[in-house]
């Protein structure tokens, strides 16, 4: 049986996108598969007492601004702050990922929604420009925002926040290897490790 590896993410920070673009091919390389756990960050925050610091301290923002711009590079991805970022709604993306989730598509849609917030943006606060990336990622755009609007996927969404809570996240993206838990995408060396000892454990009869 694969091990899974639960990504806790909400698509406002930049931090998810960059973590999804070098994830997925970790985990196919050690024959994981990743169980993709949509929160709000700002409750998470919030139920954590942890605090939008780059909001508040200014010289902290810049730097995380050029910290991403180094990351990018690195991970020779397409990076660029989005101008659309104050007026999407990240709670309807994140109820979204829950409804593709359902449809066991949850990974075709981080993967067209993630870039088109940091990678290459998109006006996501327009409800054409989102059904649009639907489309091309292959789902019914607009059938999909509706059911996210459903209150039971509010619900879902708020549930999610909470067992990330309760596991110990306070930020997106965190990560879970079985127990251990890891922040942020400069740690995908250790989520490797932790893969890795997974791999070494026997293997429960199956007799």
């Amino acid at each position: 049986m694969p091990t899974t590896i639960d990504l806790y993410f909400d698509f406002i920070s930049p931090y998810t996108y960059l973590v999804n673009t070098a994830l997925p091919r970790l985990a196919a390389a050690h024959g994981a598969k990743i169980s993709y756990r949509p929160v709000r960050l700002i409750e998470l925050m919030r139920l954590t007492g942890n605090r939008p610091t780059t909001l508040e301290c200014k010289n902290r923002g810049i730097y995380v601004m050029a910290d991403v711009h180094r990351c990018a590079k690195h991970y020779q991805v397409d990076f660029a702050p989005s101008p659309y970022w104050q007026t999407i709604d990240f709670a309807q993306l994140g109820r979204g990922a829950l409804v593709a989730s359902d449809e066991g598509r949850e990974a075709d849609y981080v993967n067209a929604i993630a870039p088109a917030v940091f990678g290459k943006p998109v006006d996501l606060s327009q409800t054409s420009e989102l059904v649009a990336v639907l489309e091309k990622a292959g789902f019914d755009g607009a059938r999909l925002i509706d059911r996210a609007s459903a209150p039971e996927y509010a619900e879902k969404l708020e549930s999610s926040t909470q067992a990330a809570a309760e596991r110990g996240a306070f930020g997106s993206p965190t990560m879970f290897v079985g127990d251990e838990m890891f922040f942020g995408n400069d740690r995908l060396d250790f989520v490797a490790e932790a893969l890795r000892s997974h791999e070494a454990l026997p293997q429960a009869s199956s007799a």
